[in-house]
């Protein structure tokens, strides 16, 4: 009898609260859309004034200047005049925690990092959560794809990109298992504290957490190339590594830790390479341009790593790596890392302000980064055949003052903007409108 009364009193404990769920997931497209007289940026650097977009089964069939095409009346079954706003492709959000951690103080939500120094076993994905309340946060301001990226140790795990609307991680995937990140160690140290940081120091472990590294590879190599009487998860999961069909990550921001890592991957046969960071990869230009490695840059919202460095060096850097011939994306790893991703846009639009072309700024977030992250066959820019992810907004999408988005769409599914936050939004807005 006394456990039937804890019984009920938990029952009721549990009533109490009022459940939010994390909202349905669209269905799939059932009806042709055609979006007309809209600005498309096509992600490519095309510019389109008075377009015409159309998609139909979660594909791009169309792409056109409005004033030169002549369609039947029927052709589509819906038609969204966009006079006077901007369409987009899904900006991406490469180096994402997005759907791995929800409370940072409870543990139980947090499923970023793993016990251990090299696993490249771990998986993301299946830790991703698509029912996360942060994920939907990030929609409205056109984030529509993610890169979700463990955390930790010297190769923290394996990343997949999905797609920011589904019902399971199995639903969001987009690319699964698209890379390894590898966390290159730094040749210096900083003494003291963040708030009171010390002189820099050579790091006299550096040699030693370099060979580490590269016995590792060496062993997976060999792992890989033989027929091994024991299985090793561990070694067995960088085999795509070694074929060329999977990226290295490396997480790098000093000149000596890209020349170096680029060299150790180099001397394994590893030849797919992205810099994650890359604060000084101007510095290595030529050798990242040689060997095709692209950079998805640091925060640019940040201060410069050095004392005596430009103060806007973050702002101008997607520029000077741009006009040196580098592949550039935009990633927003750091404090706050899942709520900023929002914020992603404005990073581009900060990059243009400071030098670089509007359109090669909102390259940055899509066709760039879709390159980088292996998935320009189907997303990245707007064009007939390519999964039809993309939003309208009132204004430039890149600008804080003007990002507002009107419609999205994920694989032709009309997107459900409203949030949490839109809601608080709304309930105040009629309250202080009440006579």
């Amino acid at each position: 009898m006394k456990n039937k009364n804890i019984y009920i009193l938990l029952l009721l404990f549990c009533a109490s609260f009022q459940i939010k769920a994390q909202q349905i997931p669209a269905p799939k497209q059932t009806k042709s859309i055609l979006i007309l007289n809209a600005t498309a940026h096509l992600g490519d650097g095309t510019v389109i004034q008075n377009s015409a977009v159309g998609f139909k089964d979660g594909k791009i069939t169309l792409v056109a200047d409005a004033t030169t095409i002549r369609l039947a009346a029927d052709a589509y079954d819906t038609t969204i005049d966009a006079s006077g706003k901007h369409i987009y492709p899904g900006f991406i959000a490469p180096n994402s925690t997005l759907g791995l951690v929800e409370i940072d103080a409870v543990k139980s939500s947090d499923d970023m990092e793993e016990i251990g120094s090299f696993n490249p076993n771990v998986r993301s994905i299946i830790a991703y959560n698509s029912e996360s309340k942060v994920v939907e946060t990030v929609r409205p301001n056109g984030v529509l794809i993610a890169q979700i990226t463990p955390r930790g140790g010297t190769i923290s795990g394996t990343s997949s990109v999905v797609q920011l609307d589904a019902w399971s991680w199995q639903d969001a995937i987009l690319k699964e298992n698209d890379g390894i990140h590898l966390n290159f160690p730094s040749s210096f140290k900083r003494s003291g504290s963040w708030f009171e940081p010390g002189v820099i120091e050579p790091n006299k472990d550096y040699p030693k957490q370099v060979e580490e590294i590269n016995a590792f590879l060496v062993n997976a190599k060999a792992y890989n190339q033989t027929a091994a009487k024991e299985r090793n998860v561990v070694l067995e999961a960088t085999k795509a590594l070694f074929e060329g069909t999977q990226t290295l990550y490396i997480h790098a921001d000093e000149e000596k830790q890209i020349i170096d890592a680029i060299q150790l991957a180099l001397n394994n046969q590893i030849n797919k390479i992205v810099i994650v960071g890359g604060f000084e990869a101007y510095k290595s230009a030529d050798l990242l341009k040689k060997h095709n490695v692209g950079v998805l840059l640091r925060r640019v919202h940040d201060m410069p790593t050095n004392d005596d460095q430009d103060v806007n060096l973050p702002y101008k850097m997607a520029k000077i790596l741009t006009d040196k011939g580098i592949i550039v994306g935009l990633e927003n790893s750091g404090d706050h890392e899942r709520m900023s991703v929002r914020n992603l846009p404005f990073l581009a639009g900060t990059c243009a302000a400071f030098g670089l072309d509007k359109e090669k700024a909102l390259q940055l977030i899509t066709s760039n980064t879709a390159k980088l992250l292996g998935i320009e066959s189907t997303c990245g820019i707007l064009e007939t055949g390519k999964d039809a992810t993309l939003f309208i907004s009132e204004g430039d999408a890149l600008d804080m003052r003007t990002n507002k988005l009107t419609a999205a769409f994920i694989q032709g599914r009309t997107i459900n903007l409203e949030t949490f936050q839109t809601k608080l939004n709304d309930k105040f807005k009629a309250k202080f409108n009440q006579k």
